[in-house]
């Protein structure tokens, strides 16, 4: 297939591989976690202070370990969905602070917000999973927070999902709820049905609670995206290429304690990282940087022969205009179209990962639809050229009445359910109404359409008096 986009030769590759292995030798890697300390020192890895550094075998060994493609378990089966190789999956927004208007207006998220989003996940035809923090709600206690946001993402919507890696008691609780969804915890280990999300400290650095979280996640064998978010020429090289090194090197050290911990623990190998604006010293997702790195991250990935995670609808614009839509057109197909496996923030996020917009949210969403029916192969045989239909309609006739377009109609071609299709005077008639308007109305008749999904009365109680007695413990 041919791309205009770089597409890394294996020498390339290696260079960069081989780079990173450097680093993982000469400068290690800081875990600020002691059990991880412990870990390591226990398999004969070097280990001075908090400073861990790595051979070649161990990080080969790991690397054969990881699988390249898993199954996550839903609570409704027929919803389970696979990440890896030739499947990948559509993800909402991540750990956003503040719910933005569609005017720009932004407030504190608030658990109803965080609902809201379990709710559209569920009635989607396009977001595969649920994800984790859709917003940051401030309308309830922080330190058990993740509790809340958990029950609402098992008990609204019975897709798989994603959980807490806040801190370490915070995985450890996700881990006790999935076992009392999925019929024990002792179960999970041959069953992945949640992913964590770890980020390093760059550079080369893990703190305690992402450290902890990665150990007790493959304790379970349960999935753990690791990913950074380097800032080109701030937490990491202004050049590319030396960026690539730096986020392979932290990727590689969390995969190798997953897999000391945990062998067979799924990783998916993933980035946020983008170019530091040199004006402000901000993140700048929405730049071609941002798309270059996300290629590069899955040509690495595949290099490893890893599933991948990468960005989706990113931008910096802070309202969903035009701004918004072309950064977030080009973030998300560019992922898909380089092999990302599990695709986050397809959809909702404003400002450089600031607020959730639930306008955009649905914008987004149609985009996935699209994105996903330009991947879809289409089988050439003679029965879709039918050249009988061609000699049917012959020279200067048409097909629109052609039996075959009547069979097919209704079927053949992408139908929007967002996106404005009308001409100017059919437009005008029915409001001339801009797409966030639609949005905005197509909100309302989602919420009032939406049924909670059936689950266990036993499970349901469960998961309640486990997060009473969490909060108990928590003096809450």
């Amino acid at each position: 297939m041919y791309d205009r986009m770089q597409t890394f030769t294996q020498e390339e590759l290696s260079r960069i591989h081989d780079a990173s292995l450097e680093i993982l030798k000469n400068t290690g890697v800081a875990f600020n976690e002691p059990e991880a300390l412990e870990i390591f020192q226990a398999n004969g890895f070097s280990v001075d202070g908090k400073i861990v550094r790595f051979t070649e075998k161990a990080v080969a060994a790991a690397l054969d370990a990881a699988p390249s493609r898993f199954k996550i378990t839903a609570r409704n089966p027929e919803k389970s969905v696979f990440v890896g190789e030739d499947d990948w999956v559509f993800v909402p927004t991540y750990g956003s602070p503040f719910l933005v208007t569609r005017t720009g207006e932004q407030r504190p998220g608030t658990m109803a917000d965080y609902d809201t989003i379990c709710k559209l996940v569920q009635t989607s035809k396009h977001i595969d999973m649920n994800g984790y923090k859709h917003v940051e709600p401030s309308d309830v206690p922080t330190r058990t927070a993740y509790l809340d946001m958990l029950f609402s993402n098992i008990v609204l919507c019975d897709k798989p999902y994603m959980s807490s890696t806040d801190t370490r008691q915070a995985a450890r609780d996700s881990l006790d709820m999935a076992g009392i969804v999925f019929g024990g915890k002792e179960k999970l280990i041959d069953m992945p049905v949640t992913v964590g999300l770890i980020n390093p400290l760059s550079p080369l650095q893990f703190a305690e609670e992402m450290a902890g979280s990665i150990i007790e996640y493959a304790r379970c064998r349960q999935p753990v995206i690791i990913l950074n978010m380097i800032m080109g020429g701030t937490s990491g090289p202004v050049q590319l290429p030396g960026l690539f090194a730096l986020m392979n090197a932290e990727i590689l050290a969390g995969l190798v304690l997953a897999q000391l911990v945990g062998p067979g623990t799924p990783v998916i190998y993933g980035t946020t990282s983008c170019p530091t604006n040199m004006k402000t010293g901000a993140a700048a997702i929405g730049s071609p940087e941002t798309y270059i790195i996300n290629s590069a991250t899955t040509q690495i990935a595949r290099f490893y022969n890893l599933p991948c995670r990468t960005g989706g609808s990113l931008t910096d614009a802070l309202v969903p205009d035009a701004q918004a839509m072309a950064e977030g057109a080009l973030a998300l197909s560019t992922s898909v179209r380089s092999g990302a496996n599990f695709i986050l923030h397809s959809c909702g996020m404003m400002g450089t990962y600031i607020g959730t917009c639930l306008e955009k949210w649905l914008i987004d969403e149609e985009l996935c639809g699209i994105v996903r029916r330009m991947m879809a192969p289409i089988a050439i045989t003679d029965e879709t050229i039918d050249i009988e239909a061609i000699q049917r309609v012959g020279i200067g006739g048409t097909f629109l009445m052609d039996p075959t377009t009547l069979k097919l109609c209704r079927t053949a071609f992408y139908d929007m359910d967002l996106y404005s299709k009308q001409d100017h005077a059919r437009w005008t008639a029915a409001g001339a109404r801009r797409i966030d308007d639609v949005a905005s109305e197509k909100l309302i008749q989602r919420m009032g359409a939406y049924e909670k999904p059936a689950i266990d009365s036993g499970a349901e109680s469960a998961l309640s008096a486990f997060i009473q007695e969490r909060k108990a413990a928590e003096g809450l």
